[in-house]
C-alpha cells in the first residue's frame, strides 16, 4: 500500500529545528503532520500523511460509547551522526496487533506500521528538538468510528500516528525518585480481561486511582492483583526491585500486566549489564518486609515514556511510609538507565539491530 502525501506548503511549515530555551514538556507539542489510514470493507485503504488536524466522527461512533480504542507509545532519537533512529519500533507494532486482537480490531502488518511511522518522522524531521535528553515521542492509535449504538465490534476503523517533540516524562527527569502508593482500594485489571492490551479504557479506569494517590503525595499507585496478594504494576509502567545481592526482579508477566518493551529489553540486556534479571510472582507482604529489612535496596518502574522511574518511597493510606534503601536513586538503577539511554541515543553500539535509521526521502 502506497502512502499519499498531502503536505503543508513549505512557507507554512517549520523552518528550523526546535531549540527551546526552556525544558520541553512531555507530550504537549505536535508536529505539522500526521499519518492516517482507514479500514473499511474488510481492508486497509487511503493511507496518507496530512496536516495535523481534527477528526470528524459521528456522535454515535462506537469508540465514544464503548471505548474500542488502542494505542502505542514509542520514541525516536537523534544520534551523534545527526540522523534520527527509532528504537525497537517493531516491538511496538507487534504489541499494537496484540492489543487489536484483544479488542476485536483489525491488525495492520508490522512492516507497514513501521513504514508509516518512519515516513511521518522523515516528513517532520525538522521538528526534532535539539535539546539534551529530548526525543520525538511517537503515538500510533486506532479506534472504531462506526455510527452504531449496538454493543459489538465495529467494521470501520481509523489507524493514525502523531508525533510529539518531548522532554522527560517527569519534569525532574531521572534526577528525583518518585513515590508510589500501596493500596488495596484499587485494581488495574482482572484475569481474563484486557489488562495485557494497551487499551484506552484501561487508562481511563486508572485516573481515579491516580488522583487518589496524589492525596498521599504519591505519583502513582502500585497495583496488586485482585486478591491483594501479589504485586502487578504501576499502571503506566512495569514494576521492578533490586535485592542486596544485585538481582533485578520483575513481576512475572500475566494477562493482567502490560508486557513492557522496556522490561523485555532489560531482560535481554542482562548479560551486557552484568546483571542477574529474574521474573517471578512477588507477594506484597514479603516485599514490604524486605524493603524494611534492607533486603530490597532499590526499586522503580520500567516504561517507554520515562524509561526508568526509581522509587524512593512507598506510602500507605494510614500516612506511614517506607524508604527503599536511602530513599535516593541506587547505583544499579542508574547503571541500567545510563546504558539503556546510551543505546537509544547512539552512544553505545547497538549489536542487536534494535535501532532503525529514518531515511531521508521527503525533506
Amino acid at each position: 500500500m502506497e502512502i499519499k502525501l498531502n503536505l503543508k506548503k513549505p512557507d507554512e511549515r517549520i523552518k528550523s529545528q526546535l531549540t527551546p530555551k526552556d525544558k520541553l514538556p512531555f507530550g504537549k507539542l505536535r508536529t505539522d503532520h500526521m499519518f492516517v489510514c482507514d479500514y473499511t470493507d474488510g481492508s486497509w485503504n487511503n493511507a496518507s500523511i496530512i496536516p495535523y488536524s481534527d477528526f470528524s466522527i459521528p456522535p454515535g461512533a462506537i469508540v465514544l460509547h464503548y471505548a474500542q480504542a488502542i494505542f502505542e507509545g514509542a520514541k525516536a532519537f537523534m544520534h551523534p551522526d545527526n540522523e534520527i533512529y527509532t528504537f525497537r519500533i517493531d516491538k511496538n507494532a507487534e504489541r499494537m496487533n496484540i492489543s487489536a486482537d484483544c479488542l476485536c480490531m483489525p491488525e495492520m502488518p508490522v512492516d507497514f506500521q513501521i513504514k508509516a511511522i518512519h515516513t511521518l518522522i522523515d516528513v517532520d524531521r525538522l521538528w526534532f528538538p535539539i535539546q539534551e535528553g529530548a526525543s520525538l515521542y511517537i503515538r500510533p492509535f486506532m479506534f472504531s468510528f462506526d455510527d452504531s449504538l449496538g454493543v459489538h465490534p465495529g467494521s470501520k476503523y481509523k489507524y493514525a500516528v502523531i508525533l510529539s517533540p518531548s522532554g522527560p516524562y517527569y519534569p525532574d527527569g531521572f534526577s528525583k525518585p518518585i513515590k508510589l502508593l500501596i493500596t488495596k482500594k484499587f485494581h488495574r485489571a482482572t484475569p481474563g480481561g484486557t489488562g495485557y492490551a494497551k487499551a484506552a479504557g484501561n487508562y481511563a479506569a486508572s485516573l481515579k486511582a491516580g488522583e487518589f494517590a496524589k492525596k498521599f503525595g504519591a505519583n502513582q499507585v502500585l497495583y496488586l492483583d485482585t486478591t491483594n496478594t501479589y504485586i502487578e504494576e504501576a499502571g503506566a509502567m512495569n514494576h521492578y526491585h533490586i535485592t542486596s545481592d544485585g538481582t533485578v526482579v520483575i513481576p512475572e508477566f500475566t494477562d493482567t500486566i502490560l508486557k513492557s518493551i522496556t522490561s523485555q529489553s532489560i531482560i535481554e540486556l542482562a548479560g551486557d549489564l552484568g546483571l542477574n534479571v529474574v521474573q517471578k510472582r512477588i507477594k506484597i507482604d514479603e516485599f514490604i518486609e524486605d524493603v524494611k529489612s534492607g533486603k530490597i535496596v532499590e526499586a522503580g518502574g520500567f516504561g517507554t515514556a520515562a524509561v526508568i522511574s526509581p522509587v524512593g518511597t512507598y506510602v500507605f493510606e494510614d500516612g506511614s511510609s517506607i524508604d527503599v534503601g536511602n530513599g535516593q536513586i541506587g547505583p544499579i538503577s542508574k547503571k541500567i538507565y545510563e546504558y539503556y539511554t546510551g543505546l537509544q541515543y547512539g552512544k553505545i553500539k547497538d549489536s542487536r539491530g534494535w535501532l532503525k535509521k529514518v531515511e531521508k526521502m521527503h525533506v
